[in-house]
Formats: structure tokens, C-alpha cells, sequence
């Protein structure tokens, strides 16, 4: 299967060559542009001027780890370190992701459900103390709960946190770089 395009993307992200996927032999055989296309949106994304490289690298990590694909997962984990990521920065990663995928589901139905005023009344009753003192600093954690709410598709979580990430000093730029960074690696997770 090995294609040009796929074997300079796995030596950029650290992939073991040998790495095949159904998706990957399909657009390779026939020489897909959209694999250059890709590759040349994962290098823009992760070259972004309105974040630095370990942020991006992390909220690829994060991506790759809300859509469960083990392989990006190790991979932008192994680039984060690269960049000076801690293993609690790491492990951050992973619990804001977790946290998100639960109040995501939660306050989407909330959501759905407007008119009806006990649900919408009633305490969560769930804990989420990693959002309160974040070892990544308050900003970047609500900027990585907005991309993992983007990516599940919660309205409410989306508007809330950035409005947040607003208030904790992001610019409209970073925010549009991040949501962007989070769409080209779900695609990538969809073919890798």
C-alpha cells in the first residue's frame, strides 16, 4: 500500500510505516489527492500562528483520543512530549476529553429536552473537579473542552465554553485555529 503522501505524513507524525487501515489502501490505490489535501492540513493546522506547537500537538492528542484512535492518540502524544509536555499535562489530556464526553451527552439532552423543567432544574450532581484548578492553565483546558464539544456536538458545551474561553483571554483567531485543528484530525482519524 505504501504511497508517498502516507510515508511522509508517518515519518511527520511518528507513524510505524507498516500502518495500514482499510481507508488508507482504498485512497491509496488510487492515488487519492485527497491524501495530499489531508497531509497538507495536518502540517497547516499544526503550524498554527495563534498557538504554539505543544498546543496544538495536545489538542490533536485530544481529538485523536475523544474519537478512540489509538494509533494518532500515540502519536501526538509522543509529539507533545516532544514539545515539553508533562505526563500530567498528558494525563489531562485524556480526563478533559473523558469529562467532556460525559457532560457533553448530559447537557445535550438537557438541551433537547428545553421544555421540560425538571431536567432543567435538577442538579447535574456530577463531579468534575479537573476543570477547576487545570494543570494546563484555565484557558487552554476550555479551549480543549470547546474542540472536544465541537467534535461531539453539543450546542450548549460549545457556546458555554466559549464564551469561557473568551474570559480567559483567547482571541477569536485562536478559537477559529483550534476548531479547525479538531476538524482536520477527525478526518485523519476517519482514514489513519
Amino acid at each position: 500500500m505504501q504511497n508517498e503522501t502516507i510515508a511522509n505524513m508517518f515519518n511527520d507524525l511518528g507513524i510505524d510505516p507498516g500502518h495500514e487501515s482499510i481507508n488508507l489502501q482504498k485512497l491509496a490505490a488510487v492515488d487519492s489527492r485527497f491524501l495530499r489535501d489531508t497531509k497538507l492540513n495536518v502540517s497547516a493546522v499544526l503550524g498554527s500562528s495563534n498557538m504554539n506547537r505543544k498546543e496544538t500537538t495536545l489538542l490533536a492528542m485530544a481529538t485523536a483520543v475523544n474519537e478512540k484512535n489509538d494509533v494518532l492518540t500515540k502519536a501526538f502524544e509522543q509529539l507533545a512530549i516532544k514539545e515539553g509536555a508533562s505526563d500530567a499535562e498528558i494525563a489531562e489530556v485524556h480526563a478533559c476529553t473523558a469529562i467532556m464526553a460525559t457532560n457533553n451527552i448530559f447537557y445535550r439532552f438537557r438541551h433537547y429536552m428545553h421544555d421540560v423543567e425538571y431536567y432543567n432544574n435538577t442538579p447535574a450532581g456530577l463531579r468534575a473537579s479537573v476543570m477547576m484548578n487545570p494543570v494546563l492553565g484555565k484557558e487552554f483546558f476550555e479551549l480543549m473542552s470547546l474542540v472536544v464539544s465541537a467534535l461531539n456536538g453539543c450546542e450548549r458545551c460549545v457556546t458555554s465554553h466559549e464564551g469561557s474561553v473568551k474570559q480567559h483571554g483567547a482571541s477569536e483567531p485562536r478559537i477559529y485555529d483550534a476548531i479547525r485543528l479538531g476538524s482536520v484530525i477527525k478526518s485523519l482519524c476517519v482514514i489513519v
